[in-house]
């Protein structure tokens, strides 16, 4: 007997009852693939942090927030406690600005290259590792004739951002000169830590040295800087003697805990959810996506949804990802596509329109972040940041 498939083809009959689509419930009817921003998952963490670090907090909303929305997140952060706001470059500093954020921004990858006028008049804190990009922040001040405030990086032990110190005192010294023309004032010293993820004083003991070397030098040339700062997010929850006078939290803001073996109650701020766009009952033997890597061992019913690598989800979930549909995980079978992919439901009756939790919380037994990041080899920083353009952000639980 021959069976009519749901695009209204016939087939060999399979042993698995039928699947007919019920009414069709569109979860999210504008939008395929969504991400909840939870405010108040936001707001706690911002509070564990705080309590750790028991010093002036710096939220890091670089990358668009970690993908989560940056005016969004920073007004919350604000809201949470932390005095200061964290970017990478003057552009992303220049957006909270034309979002109507006030507070202090800190950027930190400025070069002698950028255009540094609008943020100098937007009254943008800038990080200067080198002596070029303190003279390019010394010509902006005079051309827009306004004054500006500087954080001195030095490098403490990564070999990557900051100031090496064979060239520290160069930079300290010259400082020290702009400053006491009047237009330039450093108040702030900084570096960053490689490795505070690792519990154990050992584990930066090497770098705070170098840094409190690197400030009283920068002192010994007459800079009297008043914002000390070296901690992550890391170094805050596992090592709060590193905080000095501020700490500049970016990961665990989100809900990520960096310190290893050693949770310390943060929640995810995100949550992905997609909807049942498809669904198609298959016998057993039938190949699965592009190059039939997965091939059903038995009669079982299919449902697509459309999110895929171009949308951030990760193709190494081919192997072993799942989501979660009807509050059961389900596995993600055969190649994930750019824009779909494709999970084995068995015979659970799941219907046209149901909601699939992609990313959610582990606590309730769906797949997180740090799932996601094992699976792909990457940092759940490379999965909240990758999300892609189509992802709709809805936001929740914003402070009033």
């Amino acid at each position: 007997m021959n069976r009519p498939d749901l695009l209204g083809r016939t087939g060999p009959a399979d042993t698995g009852p039928a699947r007919v689509p019920g009414p069709l419930r569109l979860v999210q009817p504008d939008a395929s693939i969504v991400a909840r921003i939870d405010h108040a998952a936001i707001t706690h963490n911002l509070r564990v942090l705080r309590r750790h670090a028991r010093t002036p907090l710096l939220a890091v909303v670089k990358a668009d927030g970690f993908g989560h929305g940056a005016i969004a997140v920073a007004r919350t952060a604000l809201a949470a406690g932390a005095e200061w706001l964290g970017v990478a470059t003057v552009d992303e500093a220049l957006d909270l600005r034309r979002g109507g954020i006030t507070a202090p921004i800190l950027a930190w990858l400025v070069d002698p290259w950028v255009d540094l006028d609008a943020a100098v008049a937007a009254r943008v804190t800038l990080s200067c590792p080198n002596v070029p990009t303190l003279e390019s922040v010394l010509a902006a001040v005079r051309r827009t004739g306004t004054p500006a405030e500087v954080h001195l990086e030095v490098d403490t032990g990564m070999a990557r951002g900051g100031c090496a110190r064979e060239d520290w005192p160069e930079l300290c010294r010259r400082a020290a000169q702009v400053q006491y023309l009047g237009p330039v004032t450093v108040t702030g010293v900084w570096s960053h830590l490689g490795s505070a993820s690792t519990p154990g004083w050992r584990a930066v003991a090497r770098p705070h040295r170098a840094f409190v070397a690197a400030v009283e030098l920068a002192r010994g040339e007459g800079l009297a800087p008043s914002v000390l700062h070296l901690a992550n997010t890391a170094a805050t929850l596992a090592h709060p003697q590193a905080a000095f006078d501020l700490a500049r939290c970016g990961a665990g803001v989100y809900g990520i805990d960096t310190v290893t073996g050693r949770p310390h109650g943060l929640r995810p701020a995100l949550r992905l959810t997609t909807r049942v766009t498809q669904l198609r009952r298959v016998g057993a033997g039938v190949g699965v996506s592009y190059d039939h890597a997965y091939v059903t061992p038995r009669a079982t019913t299919l449902a697509l949804l459309p999110a895929g690598y171009a949308d951030g989800v990760p193709r190494a979930l081919s192997a072993g990802g799942t989501v979660t549909l009807g509050g059961t995980r389900r596995p993600v079978v055969g190649a994930v596509s750019m824009d779909q992919l494709v999970v084995d439901v068995g015979d659970a009756p799941v219907q046209l329109g149901d909601e699939a939790v992609l990313l959610g919380d582990p606590a309730a037994g769906e797949p997180g972040v740090g799932e996601w990041a094992a699976l792909a080899d990457e940092l759940p920083h490379e999965i909240l940041t990758g999300l892609g353009r189509r992802v709709v952000r809805r936001h929740v639980g914003v402070p009033a």
